[in-house]
């Protein structure tokens, strides 16, 4: 473990995220440009939210499949909208088993098209439907900027695909996924990240509408981090998927695909970190406890390690890991600890046994102010206090941050100001591409969403005056 402390956030904000990416353990770089590593820890880490997120799709009646790496180079082009989208960041493979391919394939940028083959082969009738399924998998989109867990030219996720017999269902099952992922964002990774639409020029190659959810880096920039699209019926007619509704009629299915990515892990980082490393929230971090016995003389080292045992069985329902390392001092071992974003240290040494107690330290309240000492009776339940208390915390500083950097200019000039302090603007917004790419070419900065919770009445436009009644976000983002 390297003991130079992190470059500070303040002084190289990128240098900082690389550098506790790799220090904690979570990825490292591969042998090729563009791909990661993800470390146990990092790994740990994706396992735990791709639990809370599983879950939460099972509950609503959705079921995991595995669908091919590869897809015939000729189901992109199916349709025109996707293939232009993802053309650019294509891998094709031309060459198998030695001898070139009748067909070149496309490793998955995304699975819209094999998966729409495979509906059209399974669903006949109106009792086929909903068909609701989810797969956990890589995919690969070639990148020519990459940073690890944000942007990479291999990464993992999750991506469901659903088909419905009516535009309504679509559109409830689109935003269903949609609020699935803002729970999860807010009640598991305590990020907390604003709903809304995307603009036309933003929207998902192939969709009708495209959602997403939108959260607020260390950095102020923002970060697209779940996204659920409205497919209507692109897809199914490109792919034929069809259905005999009750009257014996023909009808094309309407379809929706949502997903989630490694890109979150980033999220996490990037939304609780500091200074002295990672802060991950208590109901995904890897290990919510860590125990440092503390001892200087062999026969402090019998009972101190005996205590620890006993301890850990008390908190046998937690994530515990005890630190029994003699070749490293307490300190560094408490620097460790925090680089990895822990949520709750516990200690104990000769004199915690003495008092029956042990010291807790809290990862989101550095220093003294974030340490305590409490009784050994009732532990396990003093303990799943604090992480709840820990888990609301993080969230409240996170909102704190987040709605103290959103302003609300009343002109373009002041809009430009802010947004070249990297803050984020919420404004009035008439709905305009050559506007959109204007301001994102003089500025900078994207649309991020139009939020689903609107504001209501109407004002001026920022950018052309026109009388609007919708509200935008724009920031620049990752």
């Amino acid at each position: 473990m390297n003991e130079k402390k992190l470059t500070p956030k303040s002084e190289n904000y990128s240098e900082w995220y690389n550098q506790l990416v790799q220090r904690a353990e979570m990825a490292d770089y591969a042998p090729v440009r563009g791909c990661m590593v993800v470390r146990p820890y990092g790994w740990s880490l994706w396992e735990n939210i791709q639990a809370k997120l599983d879950s939460r799709f099972k509950a609503t009646g959705h079921v995991n499949a595995a669908f091919p790496l590869f897809i015939p180079m000729s189901f992109l082009e199916k349709e025109k909208e996707h293939v232009e989208g993802f053309a650019p960041e294509l891998a094709v493979v031309t060459i198998g088993g030695g001898s070139e391919l009748e067909e070149p394939l496309i490793v998955r940028p995304t699975s819209e098209t094999i998966i729409g083959h495979m509906y059209a082969k399974w669903i006949q009738s109106y009792r086929d439907l909903p068909v609701l399924i989810n797969q956990w998998g890589n995919v690969v989109r070639w990148e020519m900027r990459t940073r690890l867990f944000l942007r990479t030219l291999e990464f993992y996720w999750q991506e469901g695909h659903t088909a419905h017999a009516t535009s309504e269902e679509a559109e409830a099952e689109t935003r269903q996924m949609l609020d699935i992922y803002a729970d999860f964002a807010r009640n598991e990774a305590a990020v907390p990240v604003i709903p809304g639409r995307k603009s036309e020029s933003e929207k998902f190659a192939g969709a009708v509408r495209s959602y997403t959810i939108e959260a607020m880096m260390g950095d102020k920039k923002a970060l697209q981090s779940g996204t659920s699209h409205n497919l209507g019926q692109n897809f199914a007619k490109a792919f034929d998927i069809q259905y005999l509704d009750e009257t014996n009629t023909l009808q094309y299915c309407w379809t929706t695909s949502w997903g989630l990515s490694t890109r979150f892990i980033g999220a996490i980082i990037m939304t609780h970190g500091d200074d002295q490393g990672l802060v991950l929230p208590p109901r995904l971090a890897p290990i919510q406890v860590v125990i440092i016995p503390i001892f200087r003389k062999d026969e402090e080292q019998t009972r101190v390690m005996e205590a620890v045992k006993a301890v850990q069985a008390q908190l046998s329902g937690f994530r515990v890991k005890v630190d029994d390392r003699t070749e490293v001092t307490p300190g560094f071992k408490f620097n460790q600890w925090e680089l990895r974003g822990v949520p709750l240290r516990l200690e104990i040494g000769p004199k915690d046994i003495a008092n029956d107690s042990v010291a807790l330290a809290r990862r989101d309240i550095p220093g003294r102010e974030g340490k305590s000492f409490v009784p050994r009776q009732g532990l396990a339940e003093t303990v799943a206090d604090m992480l709840e208390k820990i888990q609301a915390n993080m969230l409240e500083k996170a909102t704190t941050f987040r709605d103290e950097n959103i302003h609300e200019p009343q002109d373009y000039a002041a809009f430009k100001e802010i947004i070249s302090q990297d803050g984020w603007c919420y404004v009035w917004w008439k709905p305009n591409a050559d506007n959109e790419a204007k301001i994102k070419e003089e500025t900078k900065a994207t649309l991020r969403c139009l939020p689903l919770n609107q504001t209501g009445g109407k004002g001026k436009c920022i950018f052309s005056g026109q009388e609007t009644s919708e509200k935008a976000y724009f920031a620049k983002a990752y």
